[in-house]
């Protein structure tokens, strides 16, 4: 009954992300081609939602609503491959229920919020993503490492995320979470869909590299 609790609240999380920060993005127009007050409040929505989300679910599931989240918690041995399974799974159905809620009331699935390549180059857009999740997921590692940083982490946790858009969203509308970009893309489709991988790829291997040089530098500290 605990795991399911976890994963009911993820999924809840992760559709509020969708509907709320793509949401944003697609009722304000923010394409990122220029830093005008979309943008900002987009990144703010972003950053925003992980705030509301990390103090109301955060006690019962830590609040990942990010498969990137989860795979470094699960490098770092903060969680079991079993919770990892289903907090992935629950948050791939949080994002896809948020974005059929998000297309039923634009009535059009033409904007959802979704990514798109940088310059048209995978390679380009593999890179930033990657940069980009790292920063989020080592601020998170960070942030979680100290019982005494619980009252403040969720803030924290919210404004790097509003950070990483303020810089992100002109290169790829900044995903640096699968399931963020997954709900979106399998219904605008398109060149969204099918740049999909790359917005899963990435964010990936940004939360591995993430566990990998905070579990580096942490032990190097406490030695």
């Amino acid at each position: 009954m605990n795991a399911l609790k976890k994963y009911v609240s993820e999924f809840i999380g992760t559709l509020v992300l969708v509907l709320f920060a793509c949401g944003t993005a697609a009722v304000l127009g923010c394409d990122g081609s220029k830093p005008d007050a979309a943008y900002v409040m987009t990144a703010l929505a972003f950053g925003l939602v992980i705030v509301a989300m990390a103090y109301s679910i955060g006690n019962v599931s830590g609040c990942h609503i990010n498969p990137a989240v989860s795979i470094a918690m699960l490098v770092s041995g903060r969680m079991s491959l079993k919770d990892f399974i289903g907090y992935v799974i629950a948050q791939f159905l949080g994002a896809t229920a948020g974005a059929t809620i998000l297309m039923g009331i634009l009535g059009s699935n033409e904007s959802l919020g979704q990514n798109a390549l940088y310059d048209g180059s995978a390679l380009k857009s593999l890179i930033i993503e990657i940069i980009l999740t790292f920063v989020f997921v080592i601020a998170i590692l960070g942030v979680t490492d100290k019982i005494e940083n619980s009252s403040v982490a969720g803030l924290v946790i919210g404004l790097t995320l509003t950070l990483v858009h303020l810089f992100g969203i002109h290169f790829t509308g900044t995903s640096v979470n699968p399931a963020r970009s997954f709900g979106p893309a399998i219904f605008v489709g398109g060149d969204a869909l099918s740049s999909l991988w790359v917005f899963i790829v990435a964010p990936l291997i940004g939360g591995v590299l993430a566990a990998l040089v905070y579990m580096f530098i942490a032990g190097k500290k406490k030695d």
